[in-house]
């Protein structure tokens, strides 16, 4: 009764990890996704200096594909310690506890490797000037791509400008901030706020928005933080498979050992019996028992008379 009881117990928490497994994994996936958008258009303002460096020596762990590769693998491994679980099975569970050896030691691996390779690069004013060069090209029809991104950034960020809204009227042939500075956007709000109340328009530039998103935000802690627990749940769900596995299969081997070596011992179980049947005598041996009955029966009336 006290092994049934362990081995559901154990069941119990195998379910509830892999449970966790999912919800976790997939939380790893939305927050990666969302956090791409961002990224995507902080490194197409970015390219080709110093701070596109720092962005993806940042995020590349957290957004890499083997990182997603690995969230994927973790929901398909879970299903199997599931189904490993209800039914017991020895080859499931093994399959189960080598898969997650197997996803431990290369999450282990890609978080020594980014911590080596992990430094935080300063903004300077030269990077400040690269960003200000890109800002003439904002409108162009073939710079699609790089207008999405401003408005994108100045949008999410609640910023305008590099340093200030002033860096458009300076660096481009606008008389006004692009509508994406707008606190309330809607068509025209920036030349009216030009004109009428600037405070309607962001006052902080987009130089420190980057930089503060390069040395990282709530969503990349939240990453780390649920891959921590992640490889925190692998170990504990390496260890309650071994210990389910030892109360279900330790108890049944011993007693199979013992009765093979106790049939291989006894010389008698190798001997071959040809028939079931008992043995009869033959018909003479029958007439000779008969022949000395009747003479002790004789013997036995003469020693009377």
């Amino acid at each position: 009764m006290a092994r049934e009881d362990s081995v559901k117990c154990l069941r119990c928490l195998l379910y509830a990890l892999n449970l966790l497994f999912w919800v976790m994994s997939f939380c790893v996936l939305g927050v990666a996704a969302w956090l791409r958008d961002y990224l995507n258009n902080v490194l197409t303002l970015t390219a080709d200096t110093r701070l596109e460096e720092a962005v993806i020596l940042t995020y590349s762990p957290v957004v890499h594909p083997m990182m997603i590769a690995v969230c994927c693998f973790l929901i398909m491994v879970g299903m199997l310690g599931y189904c490993g679980t209800i039914k017991g099975n020895l080859l499931l569970l093994s399959w189960y506890f080598g898969s997650l050896l197997v996803m431990f030691c290369v999450e282990l691996a890609s978080g020594v490797w980014t911590y080596e390779q992990e430094h935080t690069t300063p903004v300077q004013r030269s990077d400040m000037i690269s960003l200000k060069s890109r800002m003439p090209n904002y409108g162009l029809s073939r710079y699609q791509w790089l207008t999405h991104a401003w408005n994108f950034l100045q949008t999410e960020f609640q910023c305008c400008g590099v340093i200030y809204f002033t860096d458009w009227l300076e660096m481009t042939e606008m008389e006004w901030p692009p509508d994406s500075c707008c606190t309330k956007k809607y068509p025209g709000c920036a030349k009216q706020a030009h004109y009428e109340d600037l405070s309607d328009l962001h006052q902080e530039g987009c130089g420190p928005k980057i930089y503060s998103f390069i040395r990282g935000t709530k969503q990349l802690q939240a990453l780390r933080f649920l891959g921590v627990s992640i490889g925190v749940s692998q170990i504990l769900a390496m260890i309650l498979t071994i210990t389910l596995l030892w109360a279900l299969y330790y108890g049944r081997r011993p007693p199979r050992t013992g009765h093979m070596l106790t049939s291989s011992s006894d010389p008698s179980r190798h001997l071959a019996c040809p028939s079931q049947e008992p043995l009869k005598p033959s018909p003479a041996r029958t007439s000779e028992l008969r022949a000395a009955a009747d003479n002790t029966h004789t013997q036995f009336e003469m020693e009377q008379l």
